[in-house]
C-alpha cells in the first residue's frame, strides 16, 4: 500500500509511539490526582504542553482538547459578537458558525477567488467595528492554499475583533503568524496520535467554556487528560520543530517533481500555484470519475477531498467555492505526502493514477 492521504492523517512517528508506551503500559495514574503517580503523569502532560506550545506564537496558554474539532467549537462558541469566516473553511468551522447563526448570531461567509485566496475587498467590507470573531484556515485541507492570515488578523484587530486560526494543516509545516489570538491544532496531522488536539489562547483573551466540569485545563476546559496522548503529541511537536526545514525541503521537492509530471500529462492544479503548502497536490483532468479511480487503484491511498465529507456524494464545497463545476469537482483528486513519502513511490503512484485516468477516457 502506498499512502498518499497526509491531509486526512499522517503515519504515527516512531518517536511519538515510544513516548506514549510507558503511559499506556505501566503509568496509568490520573494526571489531576495529588499523589506521586498522579504528579508524575501531570509532569508528562506539562512537558508535552511546553513542546506543543513551542510552535505557537508567544504570549499565550495552551489547553489540550479531544481534537481540533473541539478546539474550534470552543473558540467559536466561547466567543461573542458577529462572526466572519471563509467559504472554504473546514466543516468544523462552517457547521459551527451555521449553528451559531441559528441561535441568532450574525454570520458572514466570505467568498474566495479562483485560486482559493480570500476576496480581500469583500473581507474589508465585512470585517467592520462590532465584529466579534474572524476565523480562517492557515492551510486549506483540500487544496493546500495558504491564506494571508496575518493580513486578515490585522483587519480583525482594526475592527476590535479576535482572530481564530485553524492551523490544523499548517501546524508544524508552516509558521503560524504572531497576529493570531486563537489557534486550533491536532496531533494526528503531524505524526502524533488521534484523539488529542489543542487550543492556544493569547494572554488576555477569555472564552466561555464549551465543556463544564472540573476545569482542569488553563483555559477552563474540563475533562481528564490522557498522559499517553499528550506525550505522543509532545514528541510529535518536538520532532516537527527539529525537522521543520528538512520536512519543508522534502515536500517542496516532491511537489516540484509530482506537479511537473502531472502537468505534462494534462492535469490541472486546483488552488494557487504559489501560495500553497507543497505537501498537497489537488488535481483534475477532464472526464475523470474520481470515485471510480480510487476503486480501481485500491492499493493506493489517496482521496477526492476531505475525509470528513467522504461518502456524502456531494461535490466538494471547497472546489465549488473556487468556481469549479460539479463535473470538474468530481474529476478532482487530492494527493497528500510528507516526511515518510519517497520520491520514487510518489512518482510511481502518479504514473499509475494517470494511466488509469487515461484508460477511463478510452473506455468512455
Amino acid at each position: 500500500m502506498t499512502y498518499l492521504d497526509y491531509q486526512a492523517t499522517t503515519p504515527l512517528a516512531p518517536e511519538a509511539l515510544e513516548a506514549m508506551l510507558p503511559w499506556l503500559r505501566d503509568s496509568f495514574a490520573n494526571p489531576h490526582s495529588a499523589h506521586a503517580p498522579g504528579r508524575a503523569a501531570k509532569a508528562a502532560v506539562e512537558a508535552a504542553r511546553e513542546a506543543v506550545a513551542e510552535l505557537m506564537p508567544g504570549g499565550g496558554t495552551l489547553s489540550f482538547t479531544g481534537g481540533a474539532t473541539e478546539a474550534l467549537n470552543w473558540a467559536i462558541q466561547g466567543s461573542s459578537g458577529p462572526i466572519v469566516t471563509l467559504a472554504t473553511e473546514h466543516a468544523a468551522v462552517l457547521d459551527t458558525v451555521a449553528a451559531e447563526a441559528r441561535k441568532g448570531r450574525d454570520v458572514t461567509v466570505l467568498p474566495v477567488n479562483p485560486d482559493g485566496l480570500v476576496d480581500f475587498p469583500a473581507a474589508r467590507a465585512a470585517i467592520r467595528p462590532g465584529t466579534g470573531l474572524v476565523a480562517a484556515m492557515l492551510v486549506n485541507n483540500e487544496i493546500g492554499t495558504v491564506q494571508p492570515v496575518a493580513q486578515l488578523a490585522a483587519l480583525a484587530h482594526e475592527a476590535g475583533a479576535l482572530f481564530l486560526c485553524d492551523a490544523v494543516q499548517g501546524y508544524g509545516r508552516e509558521r503560524i503568524p504572531a497576529e493570531c489570538d486563537l489557534v486550533a491544532v491536532s496531533a494526528h496531522k503531524i505524526h502524533g496520535p488521534k484523539g488529542v488536539g489543542a487550543l492556544w489562547i493569547r494572554d488576555g483573551v477569555t472564552l466561555e467554556p464549551l465543556l463544564h466540569g472540573g476545569g482542569q485545563e488553563p483555559g477552563g476546559r474540563s475533562g481528564t487528560l490522557s498522559p499517553a496522548l499528550c506525550a505522543g503529541f509532545g514528541a510529535a511537536a518536538r520532532l516537527a520543530r527539529a525537522r521543520f526545514g528538512a520536512d519543508h525541503a522534502h515536500v517542496t521537492q516532491l511537489f516540484r517533481a509530482g506537479f511537473q509530471r502531472m502537468a505534462s500529462a494534462g492535469w490541472t492544479l486546483n488552488g494557487s500555484r504559489e501560495e500553497r503548502y507543497h505537501g498537497n497536490l489537488n488535481l483534475r483532468t477532464a472526464g475523470l470519475d474520481a470515485a471510480r479511480l480510487m476503486s480501481e487503484l485500491r492499493d493506493l491511498a489517496f482521496s477526492a477531498g476531505s475525509a470528513c465529507a467522504s461518502g456524502s456524494g456531494r461535490p466538494s464545497h471547497v472546489l465549488k467555492a473556487i468556481g469549479l463545476t460539479d463535473a470538474d469537482a468530481r474529476a478532482s483528486i487530492r494527493i497528500g505526502f510528507g516526511r515518510y513519502t519517497s520520491e520514487e513511490e510518489l512518482m510511481a503512484a502518479l504514473d499509475r493514477i494517470d494511466g488509469a485516468a487515461r484508460a477511463q477516457r478510452v473506455a468512455a
